[in-house]
């Protein structure tokens, strides 16, 4: 191991054959095993899935050896699965939990490890650090247990059995969104790109969606580890750039994009224009409150819009706000029977199906959405700003170096600014890591914009966030914040 395995917001992930090997993978799948065993249910079984990224199955593989020489029985998946029907699968199956074994939007270089709980979303905080603090004595002692695939297979007890769970989940979609509202986005006679970003979610929507009038076009449905033409499979302006240009030369009424393992979803307007993930988000609340009628509560990141904030006092239900990461998000929602939960980057999780991100579900509700006003993206756009008010948002990445961490959240702590772009600052408030560690600060603006500098769970780099009402404030908030950071 050349160096420690941390996991991060939302597993751990790695380059592959420099980090990323099985002999680390298999470290993380015997401490995930001895984590699963300690909760009191390793009999109900985990399920574990896997992505288009290179030799992904044979790294699910190399988990089911171990979590089966555990006495774990393991519901291995036979194809390609996004997350999100990994996590449907462990619900559906009452299974103790499981693996996926994907890196999501990251470059292709990369891989990764996800660990969900018994609820079917991401691995709380505290289980997570129990699986992380086990491997360096694992790897010290050699403890790491194998049992051969096909000998695990064999077994009587079929301590691993092959999971195709394509139909249950397609069914349990079509019964969430309505067989009546299904049929109605078929009938439209719409022409609907969707790019797939040669991730595990090709194919899903078209299956769904076929036999009508409407035109499902998809784009790069096939599988290619080296995710060509794009810097990484994210579903982002940056990366969407033939999904962009494409939209308005097919006369598609809206584009949609998943990310590698379709836990995230992007949306490209009629015009080719990306929407960002804030308005997103805000719309699909405001579809399951206005054209759906449902009632409960919003959940949000704090890097969320505050125009969820603006929904929810219109239709009288509460807000609640948590740090970045599903894994924040999901409990929220199942503790207040939450209806949508949402994050920045691009991730929603819907009441009726998992506390956790489904790209694939969020597209269907955006859908129909625009059948049943008949409204294009940009249409309903206007909506929502009819209905909140106007709502900018955009978002830095900058690279720096590690050691120089502390003092760049020690300017952004020690240089509190009383105003930002005219307004007073009415509050700032400080975000911690899983370690206690600062790792955020935001700054609250009296007109309702807000500031955001907050550091990577993953990665080195800093993030800056604004959201206020006009574009070029937005533009100039955001180089505040550079100011601020010293970057």
């Amino acid at each position: 191991m050349t160096t420690p395995i941390k996991f991060g917001t939302d597993g751990w992930r790695a380059i592959i054959a420099e980090d990323f090997t099985f002999d680390n993978v298999r470290l993380c799948a015997q401490s995930t095993a001895e984590y699963f065993r300690s909760q009191g249910r390793p009999q109900s079984g985990v399920v574990v899935g896997y992505d288009t990224r290179f030799a992904s199955e044979h790294f699910a593989a190399a988990v089911a050896e171990v979590l089966a020489a555990n006495g774990i029985p393991v519901y291995l998946a036979s194809k390609v699965i996004p997350t999100p029907v990994a996590s449907f699968s462990v619900q559906q199956l009452g299974a103790a939990g499981g693996v996926v074994i994907t890196a999501s939007h990251n470059p292709g270089s990369y891989n990764g490890f996800k660990v969900k709980d018994h609820h079917a979303g991401s691995a709380p905080p505290e289980a997570v650090a129990q699986i992380e603090e086990r491997i360096p004595e694992i790897q010290r002692t050699g403890r790491v247990q194998r049992m051969p695939l096909a000998q695990a297979q064999a077994q009587a007890a079929g301590l691993v059995r092959p999971l195709d769970p394509d139909a249950d989940y397609l069914a349990h979609i079509r019964a969430l969104v309505g067989p009546e509202r299904i049929q109605a986005i078929k009938d439209a006679g719409l022409t609907i790109a969707v790019d797939s970003m040669y991730g595990a979610g090709a194919g899903y929507t078209a299956r769904l969606l076929r036999g009508g009038r409407t035109r499902i076009v998809e784009m790069h449905a096939q599988r290619n580890p080296a995710f060509p033409g794009i810097a990484q499979p994210e579903p982002i302006t940056r990366n969407l750039g033939k999904l962009l240009a494409r939209v308005p030369r097919l006369g598609a009424a809206v584009g949609l994009a998943t990310d590698g393992d379709a836990d995230r979803l992007g949306v490209v307007d009629e015009h080719g224009r990306f929407l960002t993930q804030l308005q997103v988000f805000s719309l699909l609340a405001l579809y399951l409150l206005e054209a759906r009628g449902a009632r409960g509560a919003l959940v949000k990141t704090i890097t969320m819009s505050s125009m969820v904030y603006r929904l929810g006092e219109r239709f009288g239900v509460p807000v609640a706000e948590t740090d970045v990461g599903f894994k924040y998000v999901g409990p929220e929602m199942v503790r207040r029977n939450a209806l949508i939960g949402g994050e920045e980057s691009g991730g929603y999780g819907f009441r009726g199906h998992i506390p956790e991100r489904d790209g694939i579900l969020a597209g269907l509700y955006f859908l129909d959405f625009m059948v049943q006003t008949g409204k294009t993206p940009s249409q309903l756009v206007d909506h929502l700003y009819q209905t909140v008010g106007p709502h900018y948002y955009d978002r830095i990445d900058l690279h720096f170096p590690p050691d120089q961490r502390a003092a760049i959240i020690g300017r952004v702590v020690e240089g509190h600014p009383e105003y930002l772009q005219g307004s007073p600052v009415a509050q700032a408030g400080t975000y911690r890591d899983d370690l206690g560690n600062l790792s955020g600060v935001r700054f609250m603006l009296q007109d309702g914009s807000w500031l955001l500098i907050r550091f990577s769970g993953t990665e080195p780099v800093l993030r800056i966030y604004a959201e206020t009402n006009s574009p070029e404030r937005v533009a100039r908030l955001l180089q505040d914040g550079r100011r601020l950071a010293g970057v």
